[in-house]
């Protein structure tokens, strides 16, 4: 594909053009289903967010890991697992709280998606610390967890709502319709970005160093951040703060769980002793706000934006 894309320097320009435009009117359309679905059952929006939002963009991280597993390179599932939580949380949950907090928001939403991911990102990183690898056993310990939180997620959302009529069912199918097709274009945009973005860089002198840390490693976090700057513009910063719980949780259960499952995973890759206690401090900021005060804090987003900046200097200095 690279090999193609370096061929047709034009063409490959045109196609940046066309993912960026994909991953806009995807993100646009992703967010307007997801809240007419959240308005319909009476849902809400941080739980859509955190359910519906977060399985569709972190697709493309489930896709490189798992595609990675079967190619016998698993372990690319660690950096790629831990660095898009560290880049969710410190970028793209900072820039909603910075530019407009969220308030008025529930534990009940939170709090026990909050406490899991807590729990299990601890396991997996001490894990990861004393042994070196994730086993098959705790790959599918990591899917075990997966169908406790889609279980809890479904019973959690449960609405109060009378039964549908004619129209409303097809109003129903029509916003799940739109999510599905809203995600592959998601999907689609960011890997023609990523790809041909890589290329572009390549051919203008870019350093590799440079592109790692910006195309490749924000490639697979683009829906989220796409997904969160339009709920932002649109109002529902809930969405926001919902998808990006959701995501991480997904990111260890999933992205790490699917490669572990398939071929385990050796951890030889420094980044994992560098972003695994960022992902930790940075969910701690994220969340405690939100657990203790039922609100978000521009001072909350303006730590995590400088703490990304730490983030990036010490990716290019220590790992």
């Amino acid at each position: 594909m690279t090999e193609f894309l370096e061929a047709n320097f034009l063409l490959c320009i045109g196609l940046f053009v066309v993912g960026f435009v994909l991953i806009i009117l995807g993100g646009d359309r992703f967010v307007d289903a997801s809240v007419a679905i959240s308005k319909r059952f009476g849902i809400p929006q941080v739980v859509i967010g955190a359910t519906i939002v977060s399985l569709g963009t972190t697709l493309p991280e489930v896709l490189v890991s798992t595609t990675a597993a079967f190619q016998g390179q698993g372990d690319m599932a660690v950096g790629n697992a831990f660095g898009s939580i560290v880049c969710n949380t410190l970028l793209i949950a900072a820039i909603p709280q910075l530019v407009n907090p969220s308030t008025g928001i529930k534990r009940s939403d939170i709090g026990w998606r909050g406490i899991m991911f807590f729990a299990t990102y601890l396991v997996v990183m001490a894990v990861g610390w004393m042994t070196g690898s994730l086993n098959r056993f705790m790959g599918i310990a990591l899917l075990a967890v997966f169908v406790f939180y889609a279980y809890m997620s479904m019973k959690s959302a449960g609405g109060d709502e009378e039964e549908e009529t004619s129209g409303e069912g097809d109003s129903l199918v029509k916003s799940v319709v739109t999510i599905v097709v809203a995600a592959a274009m998601l999907f689609v945009g960011a890997q023609l970005l990523v790809n041909c973005g890589t290329v572009i860089a390549t051919r203008v002198g870019v350093p590799q160093g440079v592109i790692a840390v910006t195309f490749v490693a924000l490639g697979t976090s683009l829906p989220e951040l796409v997904t969160s700057v339009t709920a932002l513009i649109k109002g529902h910063q809930d969405v926001s703060l919902g998808n990006i719980i959701g995501a991480n949780t997904l990111n260890l259960l999933l992205v790490l769980g699917i490669p572990a499952a398939i071929t385990g995973i050796n951890i030889t890759d420094n980044a994992f002793y560098l972003a695994s206690p960022f992902g930790l401090g940075a969910m701690l900021i994220f969340l405690l706000p939100f657990l203790l005060k039922g609100r978000g804090y521009k001072w909350q987003g303006a730590l995590m934006l400088a703490l990304y900046v730490v983030y990036t200097v010490l990716s290019f200095t220590v790992v």
